[in-house]
């Protein structure tokens, strides 16, 4: 709480000299920003699954079908009168986090990148868990980017940039998961 607490003060000479060590602790699991009030809608819509890897009793590595992470986040917010930000928020926050930090080639660029890797694979192997139950030993990201068409002008006639612009799937590398 003290390190979150001198992330969101003003600046003073504590987190001055140690902002180097709060950022290393706080920047990865919390973002601030100032879009309460003008935020910045989403261009498109993306659709994250998830499938894991895991060992038969005859050796042999078994894949499982994909798993639709989204479509829990989605489950939790319809519906709920009050859903919460880390609903709505935390694997969308994550992925656009791993967008930044990563090349296109899904090679980190800094330790940051790194932390920010584990954090996207641990929310997908949570969300795995709670639904699939059972251990497994990697788990592969699908993600499906498919662009929000611009709303209709006024007199009805067809936007000038078309809607169809075709979805992009990304697979991202296997990753190893702890057994916890």
């Amino acid at each position: 709480m003290i390190l979150v607490f001198l992330y969101v003060a003003p600046s003073n000479a504590i987190s001055k000299a140690y902002s180097q060590q709060i950022n290393a602790w706080v920047r990865p699991l919390f973002s601030q920003n100032w879009r309460l009030f003008a935020p910045d809608p989403q261009s498109v819509n993306r659709q994250i699954s998830a499938r894991v890897g895991y060992a038969a009793p005859n050796g042999t590595t078994n894949v499982s079908d994909w798993i639709d992470v989204s479509s829990m986040d989605d489950s939790a917010v319809k519906h709920n009168v009050f859903p919460s930000h880390t609903s709505q928020n935390m694997l969308r926050q994550a992925w656009n986090s791993y967008l930044k930090t990563h090349s296109s080639d899904d090679q980190p660029r800094s330790a940051r990148a790194l932390l920010i890797q584990q954090y996207l694979r641990n929310i997908a192997a949570d969300r795995v868990s709670a639904q699939r139950g059972g251990t497994f030993d990697s788990i592969q990201l699908r993600v499906t980017t498919l662009p929000i068409a611009p709303p209709r002008p006024a007199n009805g006639s067809r936007p000038a940039a078309a809607a169809s612009a075709p979805a992009v799937t990304r697979h991202l590398p296997w990753w190893k998961v702890d057994s916890q």
